[in-house]
């Protein structure tokens, strides 16, 4: 329990900004998927997730953490990138899993850890800086986004997993 609470707790910690915190929304009748569909920016996102058969699970019970990638984000990918994930679901779900933390993790739990360790299995890294919150070298843009089974923190670059 207490090793998922801090793992939850470090996703969510680069999910908050300091100096400047986000207004906090919330869906109580739209799950995650439903909620990032309905924001508009995010729809590779919902592609990707359709791609690795992942959807269901986001629809499900959770609760879940998730640092959502916006369209501009997949953007910053190199060329091709995106491409040869979509076509390769192992690697995608990867991916995609690594983005997501156990647990209902709010920004203002997160930003006294370095570290929350992700649903793929890896940690993420967690650092405040000049009162911005950065996951590994992905900066959070937006924290609290509420959804009746968890809670998104918008981030704007496509966060890898470390290589094995």
């Amino acid at each position: 329990m207490k090793k998922t609470i801090a793992a939850s707790a470090a996703a969510l910690l680069l999910a908050v900004s300091v100096a400047a915190p986000a207004r906090a929304d919330h869906h109580p009748g739209k799950d995650i998927v439903e909620t990032a569909v309905a924001a508009g920016s995010f729809s590779t996102l919902a592609t990707a997730l359709k791609a690795a058969g992942l959807v269901e699970t986001l629809k499900g019970k959770g609760p879940f953490t998730v640092f959502a990638p916006t369209d501009d984000a997949f953007k910053k990918l190199p060329a091709g990138t995106l491409e040869k994930l979509l076509a390769d679901k192992a690697r995608l779900t990867k991916v995609l899993t690594y983005h997501v933390v156990s647990g209902k993790v709010m920004a203002a739990d997160v930003v006294k850890l370095s570290e929350a360790k992700t649903v793929e299995g890896s940690s993420v890294k967690i650092a405040v800086k000049d009162g911005k919150v950065k996951l590994n070298d992905a900066n959070v843009v937006k924290t609290d986004v509420g959804a009746s089974n968890g809670v998104i923190h918008v981030i704007d670059t496509v966060i890898l997993p470390p290589a094995k």
